[in-house]
Formats: structure tokens, C-alpha cells, sequence
């Protein structure tokens, strides 16, 4: 295990959002200090969690100094290409080439609420598919707009115009949420690094579904590793939910375990037509998580864990849940700390 992550829902009370997300920032600040190689945000609308990743990790650019800060993920729909761009270039340039901006495409989630709120006219004739991320890649590539002779005037300034801030390097940190072969043989083709999770689609070849999680979740990784190419291998991050109970107190323990048993169920099976698969949540000693990792045949094929956390704990759940990863289960897995 070469690379250790949390992801993290940036919760916070209704009435002292500022409170959450300072929390939030402060748990990047001490993953840091634990030695963990990235952290990630979730961005969320209409929740009591953060709703422009960009803005949140621009501050915590200020907040940490080494760790890579991640987006998982960015819905491209609610969002314009060229503006969405200008954000994330800024945001690499403050953390000094750090960010790690992963998206997914299609419907996004609350859309018959958000839709006519976002855009002009009818919002369901609008591009909603991977082609929107594509054409953000190839203005964070850095390319000159108008001919050769084309320039632009400022104060003190003449210049051939392009977005702005142009953050070298970027294009190769950029990531896709992958839960189908559909969306990662996409993501090989157009040489993005991958995101796969806890959550994906049971299907192990066109047409041909699958009740395994790990049996399908290897297709998708095997799929994406023949597409994207040997010049640019690809980075592939995996998330696993995964809660140690070493440092935990007695209630604590029982909480985390009746949390687990609630989750149960839904591994079970397929569901959906999409045949929707969940893993099984880590919820147990940290020795008893490391040999179900091990024996995980997807975690053994990469060589980045991303740690879940779950949207229900608190700031002290979270530091006990990253502290009993950083020093008892990654470091069995390989993993040292910087």
C-alpha cells in the first residue's frame, strides 16, 4: 500500500455551519500530522455539507502543507466547464500543485429541484454527459483561444488569452468516480486517474451481471488498466468503509457496531436494474480488518486505500477511526507514514 486517503462529508448543523466545517479543516490538519498521503471532500447540494469543494479546499490550502487534496466528486452538470476550471487552476496554484479534482457525469442528484435554478431555459437539453468533463480537461490543458494573432488588453498587460490561471500539471491529477465498466473504460480511454468505492454496478461484462462485489469491482479495475494505456498507467484509488474499534470506548464500540449491523442487509444482493452492489462495511478490530483486507482481491490489486468515512459520526469518531488506520491497519498493509 503505497498511498494512504480519507474521504470525508464535511458535516455541519443547520444553524452553525461554520462550526462543521472548521471541524472539517481541522481534520485535514491532523490527517496531516498522522502521516496520511491525501485527503478528499465530498461535495454535496441542498445537505448540511459542503457544496463547492473548490472553496472549501482553497482554505484548506492554507490549513495543510503536503497531503493532496481531493474532490469526490464534483457533479459536472451543475456546472460551467470554463468557470469550473478557473476555480480549480486557482486552487492548485495556492496548494502548489496538491489538487486532485475527481467528477462523474449524467443526471446529477436533485436535479428536478436544482435544474431551473441553475441554468437558463429547459436544463434537460443541456449536455449532462462525459463530454462536459472532457471539455473541462482540455481548458485546464491550457490551450490559446482565437488565432495566432489574437491577444487581449489589460492594465500593463498584452496577451495571447487563455483561462487563467493556467496550473501546469493539473490535467494529469484529474479524476473519474467510475461504478460501471461504462465509466471506466471512459476513464482509460481519455487517460483519467480512477475513483471506484464501496458502491457499483454488478456487471462483470456487457450484459452479464454478478452478486459479488469484489468480483465485479476487479472487472471494472481490469477494464480500465487494458484502455488506459502504458505511456500514462494511471492512478487508481480504492474506498473501502473501514472503522477500527481498538481506541474506541465500550458505547462507542456499540454504536459503531449497531451502525454496521444497519448496513447489513443492503451487501446482500443486487439491486436495481443497474444490479447496484455494496460492500461490506470494516467494522471490527483493527488485526480482524487487515486479513479481510488481504484477502480483498480488489484492495490487493491497487496500491491506494481511501478511507470512507461514514456521514453519521462526529470529529471525535473521525479522529479515532483515522489514527487506528494510520498506525494499525496500513502499516500491516505496507504503507508508512511520511
Amino acid at each position: 500500500m503505497a498511498s494512504l486517503a480519507f474521504l470525508t462529508p464535511g458535516n455541519y448543523p443547520d444553524d452553525d455551519p461554520y462550526a462543521g466545517l472548521e471541524e472539517t479543516l481541522e481534520l485535514f490538519e491532523y490527517s496531516e500530522r498522522l502521516g496520511f498521503d491525501g485527503g478528499w471532500i465530498r461535495q454535496r447540494h441542498l445537505e448540511h455539507g459542503v457544496s463547492s469543494a473548490a472553496v472549501f479546499l482553497a482554505a484548506a490550502t492554507q490549513r495543510t502543507s503536503r497531503i493532496e487534496l481531493g474532490t469526490a466528486v464534483i457533479q459536472i452538470g451543475y456546472e460551467s466547464p470554463f468557470r469550473l476550471a478557473e476555480d480549480l487552476a486557482t486552487v492548485d496554484v495556492l496548494s502548489r500543485g496538491r489538487l486532485q479534482p475527481g467528477f462523474s457525469a449524467g443526471r446529477p442528484p436533485h436535479a428536478d429541484l436544482m435544474g431551473d435554478l441553475v441554468f437558463d431555459g429547459d436544463w434537460r437539453s443541456y449536455d449532462l454527459s462525459h463530454d462536459r468533463i472532457a471539455r473541462l480537461v482540455e481548458i485546464l490543458r491550457g490551450g490559446y483561444l482565437g488565432d495566432e494573432d489574437t491577444v487581449i488588453h489589460s492594465p500593463g498587460n498584452v496577451q495571447r488569452p487563455r483561462q487563467q490561471p493556467h496550473a501546469a500539471g493539473l490535467t494529469d491529477r484529474v479524476w473519474y468516480g467510475g461504478a460501471s465498466l461504462r465509466s471506466a473504460r471512459w476513464a482509460g480511454e481519455h487517460g483519467l486517474n480512477l475513483l471506484t468505492g464501496n458502491v457499483i454496478d454488478g456487471f462483470v461484462a456487457d450484459g452479464q451481471g454478478s452478486d459479488d462485489f469484489v468480483s465485479a469491482q476487479l472487472a471494472l479495475i481490469g477494464e480500465y488498466r487494458r484502455l488506459v494505456g502504458v505511456d500514462r498507467p494511471g492512478r487508481i484509488a480504492l474506498g473501502r468503509v473501514i472503522v477500527p474499534l481498538d481506541s474506541a470506548d465500550r458505547v462507542t464500540r456499540e454504536r459503531y457496531r449497531a451502525y454496521a449491523a444497519s448496513r447489513y442487509e443492503r451487501t446482500l444482493a443486487a439491486h436495481g436494474d443497474r444490479r447496484t452492489l455494496f460492500a461490506l462495511d470494516l467494522v471490527a478490530p483493527a488485526a480482524e480488518i487487515v486479513e479481510r483486507l488481504r484477502a480483498d482481491a480488489a484492495v490487493t490489486a491497487v496500491n491506494e486505500l481511501r478511507i470512507e468515512l461514514p456521514y453519521e459520526f462526529g470529529r471525535a469518531d473521525y479522529e479515532q477511526i483515522l489514527h487506528d488506520v494510520s498506525t494499525l491497519v496500513a502499516p500491516a498493509l505496507g504503507w508508512r507514514p511520511r
